[in-house]
């Protein structure tokens, strides 16, 4: 595996003849990680920005290639160097209520792993503080990563919700099925309800979901089944997010909706629309700051 500094390498799939894909020769850290489509270029937006570049990087492992996708990975974790990506390439609908969910922290875990959305090709990696690695003060019990193509606007105020703007992220998803999924892994899931969570004044939505592999997920249809087949977790879920930065002498955070769970509906509602501010931006019709939409 490179280190931090070296020179950018090739980042493709090999399966199936899958074409190389040309990164911009901007790119010099080689910690970099972002998803491929089998059979054919892993830009799918702008290509022509990228076909002029000629900075190649070399081949890394492919991890998981669900309906013809392969996630890349770089470095090792828990190192300041790990890198996997997915925000903007890997799409969101599946059809028939179904999603993509990528998984950023897997369960019964604590390193603290985002994506990186002021990077190229908007890596996941462990977040720092003073150059060092940053780690939950416990574990997390639940699979938690975002949903693909959404973005929580900041210049958006929601008055269902106390008037709170967007946080500036992906919209988090907590994953409530039984197995332990891998950093950068690709699940199909079902959402069934959504926390407004206020944290420091940003609304942070956590949609509530289960992974269509569960052996539960065909009796999980909405927020009242979570209570009758996942007794507690609901409860669990909104005092995690609650209370994690207290240990850090940081105050609670705060939730909208009446600290309830809200029911699959609104949680799609809550989709469609951070969905469609992610259109916006990735358009260029929303001033993107620092966001890297590559």
């Amino acid at each position: 595996m490179a280190t931090m500094g070296a020179s950018p390498r090739l980042l493709a799939s090999t399966m199936g003849g899958g074409a190389f894909s040309k990164l911009p020769s901007r790119l010099t850290s080689s910690s970099l990680l972002f998803p491929a489509r089998i059979g054919g270029s892993s830009v799918r937006r702008t290509g022509s920005r990228h076909q002029d570049h000629r900075q190649w990087l070399w081949t890394c492992r492919a991890l998981y290639k669900p309906d013809g996708l392969a996630i890349k990975e770089e470095g090792q974790p828990e190192t300041l160097d790990y890198r996997v990506s997915p925000w903007h390439d890997i799409p969101l609908h599946l059809g028939d209520g179904v999603f993509n969910f990528i998984v950023e922290i897997p369960k019964e875990t604590s390193a603290k792993m985002e994506v990186a959305t002021d990077e190229p090709f908007t890596p996941i990696k462990q977040d720092t503080k003073k150059g060092k690695l940053r780690y939950y003060p416990y574990n997390i019990n639940w699979n938690y990563g975002l949903l693909p193509q959404t973005w929580e606007d900041p210049n958006h105020a929601n008055f269902e919700v106390e008037g709170a703007f967007g946080d500036n992220d992906p919209v988090d998803v907590v994953e409530i099925g039984e197995n332990r999924a891998k950093i950068g892994q690709i699940v199909k899931i079902k959402p069934v309800g959504a926390f407004a969570m206020i944290d420091e004044g940003e609304l942070d939505w956590k949609i509530v979901a289960i992974s269509l592999d569960d052996p539960r997920a065909p009796l999980v249809n909405d927020v009242g089944d979570v209570e009758k087949h996942f007794p507690g977790t609901l409860t669990a879920i909104r005092d995690w997010f609650r209370d994690y930065k207290i240990p850090d002498g940081k105050p609670a955070n705060k939730f909208g909706l009446n600290s309830t769970a809200a029911d699959k509906d609104y949680a799609l509602k809550v989709i469609a629309e951070t969905n469609e501010s992610w259109a916006k931006l990735i358009k260029r019709n929303i001033h993107a700051g620092e966001l890297s939409l590559v």
